[in-house]
C-alpha cells in the first residue's frame, strides 16, 4: 500500500494520492494556518476507521444470508491533551437497516470487526479504549 501526501502551497491544505489513485484533501483549522476546506487529518483517521468498521458489518452480515439494506456508523472520540494528541476513547454506535435482520448475527458481525478483521480499530486499540453498540432498524 502507497499514498503520497503533497502540501497544495497554500495555508495547510494537503492532497494525497491514495496508490489506488484516489485524491483526498486534508486541511487545518484557522488558528492552525489552514483554511477549513477539508477535513483534519485525525478526522480522515476516525472516518477511516469508521468505514473498515462498517465495511467488515456488511460483508459478514451478507455472508451470513441477512437482508441488509443500509449499514451506518457514527463515531465519537476523545483525545489526549498534550501531544502526541492520540485517541483515548472511541466509540462506535451501528445503525444497521434491513429485513428480518437477527440481533445475533449483527451483533457478531459488530464483534467480529472489532475483535478480529479491521486493521484500523487494532492499531488504534493501542492507545484507546474502544467501545461499541448497535440498533438495528427494520425495513420491509
Amino acid at each position: 500500500m502507497q499514498c503520497t501526501i503533497r502540501w497544495s502551497g497554500e495555508g495547510m491544505t494537503f492532497i494525497a494520492e491514495t496508490g489506488s489513485n484516489h485524491l483526498l484533501a486534508m486541511d487545518g483549522a484557522p488558528e492552525g494556518g489552514g483554511r477549513n476546506l477539508a477535513p483534519r487529518p485525525m478526522e480522515v483517521v476516525l472516518a477511516g476507521t469508521g468505514g473498515c468498521n462498517a465495511y467488515d458489518v456488511v460483508l459478514i452480515l451478507k455472508r451470513s444470508r441477512q437482508e441488509v439494506t443500509g449499514c451506518e456508523v457514527r463515531l465519537t472520540a476523545e483525545r489526549a491533551a498534550s501531544d502526541p494528541k492520540v485517541f483515548t476513547k472511541i466509540h462506535m454506535h451501528f445503525v444497521v437497516r434491513g429485513k428480518g435482520l437477527k440481533p445475533s448475527l449483527v451483533e457478531n458481525a459488530v464483534r467480529l470487526s472489532h475483535e478480529k478483521y479491521c486493521s484500523a480499530t487494532a492499531m488504534l486499540a493501542k492507545t484507546a479504549a474502544i467501545s461499541h453498540d448497535f440498533e438495528i432498524v427494520e425495513q420491509g
